[in-house]
């Protein structure tokens, strides 16, 4: 196990020893670019392409965010400073605000936790575990999902050894670039966006790139994306933020052209959107939606048929069942029934292409 760091702690009354994730062996996944920038952030601090305003803002939802290590510490709390306050009015502010804690080896983690503490408050502290008693845990530790994390520390015992996380798979990363329900709208939790369920499916670093209401595929986007090192993978799950048909159909090329300027080799799915359920009413909704399809369809034809043998499509249709309409919250967004829909489906689908 690695040593303790007397000078990263603090000791509290309660004698929980504090510790801080950016130190090792504590590893941090899902911000491409926490090293240089030093914030849980999604994307660059400073772009070498300025981002859209709304892009720029909701990078630091800490999204996709994870804390891994392992420890023998009976006790698990958290101190959370937030950079505002749960404001949502159809997602539990334990998603939007909140810390899950998960316990096991990759593929086996298992649901522990999730932090519960006053809403109207930008600042908690909470107890994860008091009184575990089963040797070396692995833990994982997801961010919130809508909201920005200024500090984050780790209370354990005084004496608790504490190790890096098994390694991954590979040093590749599977990154996803989306809407609101790629950020995670609206999961109960952290842990049941499904990007972070794929995490458990899949041993790779996974990076959330979901924007709510604002993935419409903007070429500065593109470029920042693409400065992403080691992909294995890059989904793009942005079609229904794409303003209208006539501009998918433009920014859908270049998007994937940009990223081929970088990446010539690396698998692309173009991801279709799931089924909204008032297009069992609402069949000019459901029309929008089969021709948006046919649109990426035809270009991810097209640009296989030039070359482009890594490219591949994945119809969303077929992702929440038959039942869609009994999967979301408010008709768009998905529970986390449909969020694990949505990630069962996905892993095979995934691992087809990462080999």
């Amino acid at each position: 196990m690695g040593e303790r760091r007397e000078e990263e702690m603090t000791v509290e009354k309660s004698e929980v020893f504090w510790h801080s994730p950016m130190n090792e062996p504590f590893h941090i996944a899902g911000f491409p670019w926490l090293e240089k920038d030093g914030v849980y952030r999604r994307m660059p601090v400073k772009p070498k392409h300025p981002l859209p305003p709304a892009v720029d803002d909701l990078a630091n939802c800490t999204a996709g965010g994870q804390i891994r290590f392992q420890t023998n510490s009976s006790r698990l709390s958290v101190k959370v400073r937030l950079t505002g306050t749960a404001d949502m009015n159809h997602m539990p502010a334990t998603g939007q605000c909140g810390f899950d804690c998960y316990i096991g080896a990759s593929g086996e983690q298992k649901y522990y936790n999730t932090t519960k503490y006053d809403h109207t408050k930008k600042e908690y502290e909470f107890a994860m575990f008091e009184k575990m008693d089963a040797g070396v845990q692995n833990m994982t530790l997801y961010f919130p999902l809508y909201m920005g994390v200024e500090e984050v520390l780790i209370g354990l015992d005084p004496e608790a050894e504490i190790a890096a996380p098994p390694p991954y798979s590979s040093d590749k990363r599977i990154v996803i670039y989306g809407t609101s329900i790629t950020q995670g709208g609206c999961a109960a939790r952290p842990g049941m966006a499904y990007t972070n369920i794929l995490s458990r499916k899949i041993n790779l670093e996974f990076i959330n790139l979901g924007f709510s209401g604002n993935g419409k595929g903007e070429a500065e986007v593109a470029h920042a994306i693409s400065e992403i090192p080691n992909p294995q993978l890059f989904v793009l799950d942005y079609e229904a933020n794409s303003v209208s048909p006539e501009l998918l159909e433009s920014t859908l090329p270049e998007f994937i052209r940009i990223y081929r300027g970088k990446h010539p080799k690396v698998p692309i799915v173009v991801l279709s959107q799931i089924r909204y359920a008032r297009e069992t009413f609402d069949h000019g909704l459901l029309e929008l939606r089969q021709r948006r399809k046919s649109i990426q369809m035809n270009i991810v034809n097209k640009l296989r048929q030039q070359g482009d043998d890594k490219l591949y499509f994945c119809d969303g249709e077929q992702l929440l069942g038959d039942d869609y309409s009994e999967c979301t919250v408010d008709g768009v967004h998905p529970t986390d029934l449909g969020f694990i829909r949505m990630a069962e489906h996905l892993a095979p689908v995934m691992m087809q292409y990462i080999g």
